[in-house]
């Protein structure tokens, strides 16, 4: 199945005075499914969830459930890199409501082939909610190949990938060996997203969508809809935005974009922190040349 096609916004988690911003977190969320998000992405990378508690973890995955309201599909964020640890994470978010799961390598461990194999599996066993694997190695240290995607494809309920290797060349092979099992590919890289879905994807799971939501929808909409060149040019005018909100470590710019456009408390925690002054600056300046601000 299908989980969504277009863009799914990795939304990011607001704080202030050191707690979840729920007062922030309500309106950012109703913004971006009211310009034309596909879904929303709770607790991913850029909603900062390595600096949650389990608690305050299914609490904002249960808060956006009930904003959401049913409006799109509400996709969790429910990996770890102990394999319990993603099962248990997975049964809570299934309680809280969540759609569906996105389940990310396990980090630091950097398991081998095998390893990899049998913690989807376990996940995907122990829960009856879709689940998309995430591949970000440049953050995990840990790579889904392409034939172990093949053979996660056969599990019935493992619909997908989030593919943030940067490798077109991977995204390829795993669209060759995938193809025909029912198990769909997202852009994990903002700028690669015409490419992807060139080879048979069927979205982005996006960072720049929180501050781009309707120019993401519409660049994934009109490659759907059969216009590649509205697709095409609408992906090269993000270009310079998409650079700019990766110019540090997600998601520190584009929490920083966020608050420049008073959606936001300029807040993270740490060891994630206010961008450098010289590169806030120019993020600024071409927020404004966008006219985001």
């Amino acid at each position: 199945m299908t989980v969504f096609k277009g863009s799914g916004v990795a939304v990011v988690t607001p704080f202030k005075d050191g707690k979840v911003d729920f007062d922030s977190y309500g309106p950012l969320i109703d913004w971006l499914v009211e310009e034309g998000s596909d879904a929303i992405i709770s607790c991913g990378t850029t909603g900062e969830v390595s600096t949650l508690t389990q608690a305050e973890q299914m609490e904002t995955i249960r808060f956006a459930v009930e904003r959401v309201a049913g409006r799109v599909p509400l996709v969790a964020g429910a990996g770890n890199n102990e394999t319990a640890v993603a099962v248990n994470n997975s049964e809570l978010a299934r309680k809280a409501g969540a759609d569906a799961l996105l389940v990310v390598t396990p980090y630091y461990n950097k398991a081998s082939r095998r390893g990899l194999i049998e913690h989807f599996t376990a996940v995907a066993g122990a829960t009856d909610l879709p689940v998309i694997l995430y591949s970000v190695a440049s953050r995990t240290g840990v790579n889904i190949s392409p034939d172990i995607c093949a053979e996660l494809a056969e599990i019935p309920n493992i619909v997908g990938i989030k593919e943030a290797s940067g490798s077109i060349s991977q995204v390829a092979e795993i669209a060759r060996l995938t193809r025909g099992k029912g198990f769909d590919l997202w852009s994990g890289n903002d700028d690669m997203v015409v490419p992807l879905m060139s080879l048979g994807g069927v979205g982005v799971i996006s960072t720049v969508a929180n501050i781009l939501p309707k120019e993401t929808h519409d660049m994934c909409a009109a490659w759907l809809a059969g216009d590649p060149v509205k697709a095409r040019d609408l992906q090269l005018w993000m270009k310079p935005l998409i650079d700019a909100v990766f110019m540090e470590v997600n998601p520190i710019p584009i929490k920083a974009a966020l608050h420049l456009m008073g959606r936001i408390a300029y807040e993270y925690r740490l060891p994630l922190c206010p961008m450098e002054d010289g590169n806030l600056e120019k993020l600024k300046a071409l927020m404004q040349a966008y006219r985001l601000i």
